[in-house]
């Protein structure tokens, strides 16, 4: 069995394969005052709760983007399984071209999206990822990886417009019947939600444009993270989701490196 992590600003997700098949996974929040030795009672607890056995799991593969977290989840691997983890970087043979001006900078979770999402649905493909940021991942259709944008997260929009201005509150969100608010409050959520589609359904829009202009065809459009299956009741552009996409990319570049357990010497 292979344990994948995706280490994201807010969350921390786990997820357990037994060869394609996600059989338990966990969320938590991504806390960067953990030991490695807190980190391993956790995920301990979380095998056990689940019926598996410590022994069962002969491999670890990581995709971060908090670097300090990222040693702390790697010594917490080689300590609790005895194996050498796999950090998952643009330096891995990924069996696709970056087109990045520096590939170094692409986020783990976002070629974790972009490996996963091809191979689920092929290419010309957009993902769409809705966490602390909402970001989207652009693969040609022979699967090079051609770049992506990056813009603020729901909730993150939310938190800040409540933080930053003195007399709005914060609020739960989910869609108000209307788009004209009778009250602060669903005047925020119409502003917040809404917009994020308003938002999201012209950034594809400009994408596909783009591709079109590239001789692509028209890109497929998925979605994942947290608020993909949300965002997709309000939106006809989305046309999949699958939430674990990033742990699903973790297992499919970690078998692509290395099939075997990667014990430490």
């Amino acid at each position: 069995m292979l344990l994948a992590i995706d280490i994201g600003n807010t969350h921390t997700v786990f997820g357990v394969y037994k060869g394609p098949t996600l059989v338990a996974d966990w969320r938590v929040t991504s806390m960067l005052q953990r030991t490695e030795d807190e980190v391993g009672a956790q995920v301990r607890l979380f095998l056990t709760e689940a019926g598996i056995p410590l022994k069962r799991l002969h491999g670890v593969g990581i995709a971060s983007v908090v670097p300090n977290m990222t040693d702390i989840f790697a010594m917490m691997a080689r300590k609790y399984f005895g194996v050498e983890p796999l950090l998952i970087s643009s330096a891995l043979n990924l069996g696709r071209a970056i087109r990045y001006d520096d590939p170094n900078s692409v986020g783990a979770d976002r070629l974790c999206n972009a490996v996963a999402g091809y191979t689920m649905v092929g290419g010309p493909l957009i993902i769409i990822d809705f966490g602390t940021a909402t970001t989207y991942d652009v693969v040609a259709g022979n699967g090079d990886y051609l770049g992506g944008v990056i813009a603020p997260g729901i909730e993150t929009s939310a938190v800040d417009l409540h933080r930053r201005a003195a007399k709005l509150p914060k609020v739960e969100l989910h869609f108000p019947m209307t788009t004209i608010g009778k009250n602060t409050v669903s005047s925020m959520q119409a502003g917040i939600l809404y917009g994020a589609v308003d938002a999201m359904e012209g950034m594809v829009q400009r994408i596909q444009n783009e591709l079109q202009g590239q001789r692509e065809n028209k890109a497929k459009v998925i979605a994942t993270g947290g608020f993909s299956r949300f965002m997709a009741e309000h939106s006809s552009v989305i046309e999949q989701c699958h939430p674990s996409l990033v742990l699903d990319g973790v297992r499919l570049i970690y078998e692509r490196v290395n099939g075997k357990p990667r014990k430490r010497a």
